[in-house]
């Protein structure tokens, strides 16, 4: 049985060969893609580019789309690190603020940068897998606050308030100011749709209460029909 690599061991020549092998197959998409766009290049091309056979790219990628995205591993392991290891004065909620943070403030800056971004949301193959791959961190992150916490796993609050920090990247990058987009919805997060600052004043005394109960129903009620609601 072979022993795990400790922290720091050399990697391997096996390893260091797959992971060659994957990083120009990644490579050679990019570069392919960006020059032709992505729905003009097919996988053997991406494959001979590569120096490789398409059976040996499909064993590095599960699909065409995931060539453009080969690092999602990595921003996982980053985001459940920012939730394990934050300040022991920092919430939650504020450690996954400054992680969605740094991924709007990370808006295109460099030629290069923004080429791949034209390329994935002028693409809606890759817009919707990048979305999908993007919620897929739900998961590992759920079950990060949950061990830091003490929650359960199951424990929709925990699910709700996950997907709503994935969720507010994009639609943040929608709004003109990002990053001012971004700290609206995360003090929602902490304060409640209730809370003045987001109905704009001080709510009405009762607007915010439970609705009012139904009309008992009398004889003029149909069998089976609900009753009728009081009108104010």
């Amino acid at each position: 049985m072979a022993q795990p690599r400790r922290q720091g061991q050399p990697v391997g020549r096996r390893e260091r060969k797959k992971a060659a092998t994957r990083q120009a197959l990644a490579d050679a998409a990019l570069r392919l893609f960006l020059r032709q766009g992505f729905d003009q290049v097919g996988v053997k091309e991406v494959a001979e580019a590569a120096g490789v056979s398409v059976t040996t790219l499909f064993k590095y990628f599960s699909s065409k789309e995931a060539l453009v995205f080969d690092r999602e591993d990595a921003r996982e392991a980053a985001m459940v690190a920012a939730v394990r290891e934050r300040g022991a004065d920092q919430s939650v909620v504020d450690a996954l603020h400054e992680i969605m943070r740094g991924h709007v403030s990370a808006l295109p800056s460099s030629p290069a940068l923004r080429r791949f971004h034209a390329l994935v949301e002028g693409t809606p193959a890759l817009a919707e897998y990048s979305h999908r791959m993007w919620m897929r961190h739900e998961q590992a992150l759920v079950h990060a606050i949950s061990s830091e916490t003490g929650a359960d796993r199951d424990d929709v609050a925990v699910r709700a308030l996950v997907r709503c920090a994935l969720e507010s990247r994009r639609l943040a990058r929608l709004d003109e100011d990002p990053l001012a987009a971004l700290d609206r919805i995360f003090g929602f997060l902490r304060s409640g749709w209730g809370a003045p600052e987001f109905v704009g004043q001080s709510p009405r005394p009762g607007a915010l209460g439970p609705p009012r109960p139904a009309r008992r129903p009398d004889r003029t009620d149909p069998p089976g029909r609900p009753a009728a609601q009081e009108v104010p």
